[in-house]
């Protein structure tokens, strides 16, 4: 377990050096935005073309372990969304924090680390999550909100969400790499030059933007981000393990990276979400950074636990 946590530091020494730029105003939140955008069109877009495009179909669409997945999280979406009306909060924040519970920064932290922490073979199954989170989870929290809003559910709403998934870059190097994959053509090596290299860029671009926009979340109440934090870092990771591997019977390896997709930190996506519908956001802000700067300990507790499964 040591070995693990020796290795993921490098990881965390780049979000803390994003940190510590921002921090000493070497990096301005406009200078984090434009690194954001290279990062999320270019560069993560490169590196999941160049993943799925060499995979094929048999790899990426592994039905019992993309449900375990979805299970596991939409069991907890629902029991935190019930908790957070419990306590009193308004429909809006309660799904908000649900979203905060079961989303983490995959795109950005897990797609980074995963495939070295645990190998190669690991990658199909961090697409996989990428994927449910992408396509359900994504979509899920905008049709709550507006419907709610609204107090109906329209055409024009999915239509939107639609448009919005073809654009988004993620989901179109995804899809695309994967038709590449299934017409069976093969890659130049020009192009998967290319894209090794463009592709290099986005783990030391999206952990050191992580750092730098770190740097400007509100400050207040951390109770609330408190508690989201533990639900995204340990009982997210609990119930897709239990779903996993005592409802599924998923194989030991795919069970291990899907634990280990679940603990990674609240996403960064989820206060854009919150932001962009006028949802209070002071809160999320503060879990996203509590949340990743706990996760330097444990994501390598976690890790360490789950490849004692196939080991």
């Amino acid at each position: 377990m040591l070995d693990i946590f020796i290795n993921t530091l490098p990881f965390f020494a780049l979000i803390a050096l994003g940190f510590g730029s921002a921090k000493a105003s070497l990096f301005s939140k406009d200078a984090t935005v434009h690194l954001t955008k290279f990062v999320f069109y270019f560069a993560l877009s490169a590196m999941l073309f160049k993943f799925s495009s060499n995979l094929s179909l048999k790899e990426i669409l592994e039905w019992d372990f993309m449900a375990a997945y979805l299970i596991g999280s939409l069991v907890l979406y629902i029991a935190t969304a019930l908790i957070a009306r419990f306590r009193g909060q308004l429909f809006e924040l309660s799904v908000i924090e649900a979203q905060c519970s079961v989303i983490g920064n995959m795109g950005w932290m897990g797609l980074a680390m995963l495939p070295i922490l645990l190998g190669e073979r690991s990658i199909s199954y961090v697409i996989m999550v990428l994927i449910i989170d992408l396509i359900v989870f994504g979509p899920l929290i905008v049709i709550l909100l507006v419907a709610h809003r609204e107090g109906r559910l329209n055409l024009k709403l999915f239509k939107t969400i639609g448009i919005g998934l073809i654009k988004n870059p993620l989901v179109l190097s995804i899809s695309s790499g994967l038709l590449w994959a299934a017409l069976e053509i093969p890659v130049p090596d020009l192009l998967n030059r290319f894209m090794t290299i463009l592709g290099g860029a986005s783990t030391p671009g999206a952990l050191f933007a992580i750092g730098a926009s770190m740097a400007f979340a509100a400050k207040g109440q951390v109770t609330t981000p408190l508690y989201l934090s533990v639900n995204k870092l340990i009982v997210h990771p609990l119930a897709v393990g239990v779903a996993s591997l005592l409802i599924f019977g998923i194989d030991p390896f795919a069970s291990a990276v899907m634990i280990a997709c679940a603990a990674m930190p609240i996403a960064g996506n989820v206060y854009m979400v919150a932001t962009h519908y006028n949802v209070p956001s002071e809160r999320i802000s503060i879990a996203i950074l509590i949340s990743t700067t706990a996760s330097i300990l444990t994501i390598s507790l976690i890790i360490g636990l789950v490849t004692q499964l196939y080991t």
